[in-house]
């Protein structure tokens, strides 16, 4: 396994649209491995391909406390949705320790396919709900900053700038 370089806002590649998965072979799996070892030195609970600058649409994801809950999803959609909730969400790609507010379903309901190649839904709330959108969002080439004001905006750019400045 390798850990992966997890491309920072504002880099345009960010912003490709990711493809359907159409194959599921050995270099996949190991993709995937990449990906959940570079999720968790990270410390993230999700990371999508398109972060990685590979753009197909898989990613992965553990909300656990312990990392023992993995979930790896090929061509994942929301087919419902249900309530509302506004949590502070961060990005492994939007450096500068921002986090802001962002509304999000309550509840979401997932298709998706794992790596057998097998159809799956899962029902799921909270923070795995918001882990669920936040990733989908980056396999459309849409980041959690899209979501705030100009004004939020505006301010997560001065706090990104001042941390590069630090570095």
């Amino acid at each position: 396994m390798a850990l992966l370089e997890i491309l920072k806002y504002p880099d345009p590649r960010l912003r490709i649209k990711a493809q359907p998965v159409t194959r599921i072979d050995d270099d996949l799996r190991r993709i995937v491995d990449d990906m959940y070892e570079t999720m968790y030195a990270s410390h993230g609970v999700g990371l999508a391909g398109t972060q990685v600058n590979i753009h197909q649409q898989i990613f992965t994801m553990d909300v656990s406390e312990n990392h023992d809950q993995r979930v790896c999803v090929l061509n994942p959609e929301i087919i419902s949705k249900e309530g509302i909730q506004y949590e502070a969400e961060g990005c492994l790609s939007v450096g500068g320790g921002a986090y802001d507010k962002v509304e999000r379903a309550l509840k979401v309901r997932l298709r998706g396919m794992d790596l057998d190649g097998k159809t799956f839904e899962l029902d799921a709330e909270g923070l795995m709900a918001v882990c669920i959108q936040h990733e989908i969002d980056h396999l459309n080439g849409v980041l959690f900053i899209d979501h705030l004001s100009r004004l939020k905006l505006e301010r997560i750019r001065k706090k990104i700038e001042k941390s590069e400045r630090r570095e």
